[in-house]
């Protein structure tokens, strides 16, 4: 199973679909990106954990099990794979192996037919889908959902604090106040110089800058207390 870099999937994170709504998963046709170049590999995932791969009408079987947080275990009968939830939606699936920042993309068929055929196609159907389309123009690149238009983003810095712990070893830790009133928290790690924030759901969101890692947060939190 092939496996690329992709730094546009934590930027897309909050418009993706969660691992455990099985029923968009089971008994689609998603072909293997990265076996496409050699042949056309398609998994389906069977409502009764069975894993079907069929490659040119020869079809291997295996298994697959949803394991709680995000996760899945695909077998096959050569190798296991624990993958973590990346990105899905009806038309990709990213599944990031675990403990490492590789993601194994699947296309649903009906997608397939030439037009998603390698990861620069991937990247920009996603890119054009997710953020140009939700872009609001308001700071810059930054995604901003049209559902966030009038929300007003300024903030300031209410205290920058040195912190380690044994998870996320040396960071900052910063906390934000918005002109709504409302309190964020983001970090900074001082070995990889990246901002951060913490989904509920999909964990650590990544971005170059603090005013970049602000705005997104001030989304996400906007978000949650909409729901």
């Amino acid at each position: 199973m092939r496996t690329f870099v992709a730094d546009i999937i934590p930027r897309i994170q909050r418009f993706s679909k969660r691992l455990d709504d099985l029923t968009k998963l089971t008994n689609q046709h998603w072909v293997s990106l990265g076996d496409i170049d050699q042949a056309k590999r398609v998994y389906i995932f069977r409502a009764n954990n069975k894993l079907l791969i069929s490659e040119n009408g020869r079809v291997e079987k295996g298994s697959w099990e949803y394991l709680g947080n995000q996760s899945l275990l695909l077998e096959t009968k050569d190798e296991s794979f624990l993958l973590k939830h990346g990105f899905f939606d009806e038309n990709v699936i990213a599944l990031k192996l675990d403990s490492t920042d590789n993601y194994a993309f699947f296309v649903n068929e009906t997608k397939y037919n030439g037009e998603l055929n390698n990861i620069a196609d991937i990247i920009r159907f996603l890119d054009n889908k997710y953020l140009r389309s939700n872009n609001g123009g308001g700071l810059g690149s930054k995604e901003r959902p049209a559902e966030f238009d009038n929300i007003p983003f300024s903030y300031t810095v209410e205290s920058e604090t040195d912190c380690f712990n044994i998870f996320w070893g040396s960071h900052i830790t910063y906390s934000f106040k918005y002109s709504s009133g409302q309190l964020g928290v983001a970090y900074k790690g001082t070995t990889t110089d990246k901002y951060f924030y913490m989904d509920s759901t999909f964990g650590k969101q990544y971005f170059n800058s603090m005013d970049e890692v602000a705005f997104n947060l001030n989304l996400y939190l906007n978000s949650r207390n909409n729901r």
